[in-house]
């Protein structure tokens, strides 16, 4: 095994344990899809899922407070129809008739038609609860099916968000128990139980696989997304409460379908990451575009908080750990690879070290860093300039900037003071995959905390 992918294994290790990772951005060869800026369903339109079937895609999402599910369609997952009508018209005989209640549809094709899962309120628990609706076609109309809910687990809070994932023959659906409502202070499992093929009956007892355990989750993990890729079992998932911009997605990773999963210590997708461009980014689902290549499709509040609009990004995978486009993950300079300089000590940057004394004609600072797509990046370099000209004047320093082994000119920094960060931009044209940036020796002086691709 060659240095290089040594240094890529290092990097995606350090991915999974939340230390370093890269990230997603720019358009692939060929069509492909803007960063997650700008909402593709620019109205409400919130925790979608979407179903392709004969180069159609179909999305549908929580009530308007009129519709009990809402449903649009598209051919390129870009342009979206939005369907006027409710394709879920009735709710079971055991819900409650209120579309505000009515949450998080999840639609898949079997062999006789179409089955939708939904989150209702049950009549006799008082408890939000997962009942089963079914179509011959993708546009409806669903009609629900069974005489009571699927999954009601009352004591537990009640069930939403359920999301179906297949392999082998068999289905399952993943659930979250809802002990964050009424009170109850409950944790909040993500559940695995094995249903029959058209999703109508459970067939066995759930699993339990994850719950909130981490500070920045808050209260609350849910609206679990299973996918099996590169091997192993990614179960994305959203936590802390949807009607705040603290609302994010992370992700666990398996090798066996119902675990352990290991929990990224880090969130993929946050409104700080987006640099507040996505607030709130949530209720994802993952599906495969047009050109063969996976896509996250979540929601996120409307500047006015009144709306969750749609938006939906490049998904890659770096050695298997999912990277999203236009979501920043930061590269802490003393984990990059350093030659003639020096990391030391640094109290007041992000990770408490910096790499300094890039003094010398071949002193740089390389960072590998993987883009789920190519195109132009924003890279952000956060730095520190003491540099002095020789009458003791405050300078402005540089750092010469190359990538994948190309000159792409200098980054230049005004002068901040030692162990005083701040950030310079510029923009980066990366390829799609495994990249390296490298930052060198300049005009003056200047030391480096971290770096950001996005």
């Amino acid at each position: 095994m060659t240095l290089d992918h040594i240094v890529r294994r290092f990097v995606c290790g350090l991915a999974l344990l939340g230390a370093v990772v890269g990230v997603a951005a720019g358009p692939s060869a060929g069509a492909a899809d803007p960063p997650a800026k700008a909402p593709v369903i620019d109205r409400n339109f919130p925790d979608p899922d979407i179903v392709e079937t004969g180069g159609t895609y179909h999305a549908y999402a929580t009530n308007d407070s009129v519709k009990n599910i809402q449903h649009a369609t598209s051919r390129d997952l870009r342009h979206w129809t939005v369907d006027e009508g409710d394709v879920l018209p009735e709710l079971g005989a055991w819900a409650v008739p209120n579309p505000g209640r009515v949450w998080a549809p999840e639609v898949f094709r079997h062999g006789g038609g179409y089955t939708m899962h939904y989150t209702a309120h049950d009549r006799a628990s008082g408890r939000q609860c997962i009942g089963v609706a079914r179509s011959a076609t993708p546009g409806g109309p669903f009609r629900p099916v069974g005489a009571g809910p699927l999954i009601c687990p009352a004591a537990e809070g009640g069930a939403i968000d359920a999301s179906s994932y297949a392999e082998a023959g068999r289905r399952y659906v993943l659930w979250k128990n809802d002990g964050n409502c009424c009170d109850l202070r409950k944790d909040t499992w993500l559940h695995l139980q094995p249903v029959s093929w058209d999703g109508t009956r459970t067939l066995g007892e759930p699993v339990r696989l994850i719950k909130q355990d981490r500070e920045w989750e808050g209260p609350l993990i849910e609206a679990p997304t299973l996918v099996k890729r590169h091997g192993h079992y990614l179960l994305f998932h959203s936590a802390d409460f949807y009607a705040g911009d603290g609302y994010k997605t992370s992700y666990a990773v398996a090798r066996d379908l119902t675990g352990p999963y290991t929990k990224a210590a880090n969130p993929l997708m946050t409104t700080q990451t987006f640099s507040g461009a996505v607030r709130g980014p949530g209720g994802q689902d993952v599906v495969t575009g047009p050109d063969g290549r996976d896509r996250i499709v979540f929601h996120g509040w409307s500047a006015d908080h009144r709306s969750r609009p749609m938006y939906i990004a490049d998904l890659g995978y770096a050695d298997g750990y999912p990277v999203v486009r236009g979501s920043k993950v930061v590269h802490q300079a003393e984990h990059a690879r350093v030659r003639n300089a020096v990391v030391r000590e640094a109290p007041s940057a992000s990770d408490g070290k910096a790499v300094g004394r890039i003094d010398h004609a071949d002193s740089h600072v390389e960072f590998t860093v993987f883009a789920a797509s190519a195109g132009e990046h924003q890279l952000s370099v956060w730095f520190g300039n003491g540099s002095l000209d020789p009458a003791g004047n405050a300078v402005t320093a540089s750092h010469r900037l190359s990538v994948n082994g190309a000159d792409a000119g200098a980054v230049r920094y005004p002068h901040t003071g030692w162990d005083h960060w701040r950030e310079a931009r510029t923009t980066v044209t990366l390829q799609d995959g495994w990249n390296t940036i490298r930052l060198g020796k300049g005009e003056y002086f200047a030391e480096l905390d971290a770096v950001e691709v996005g």
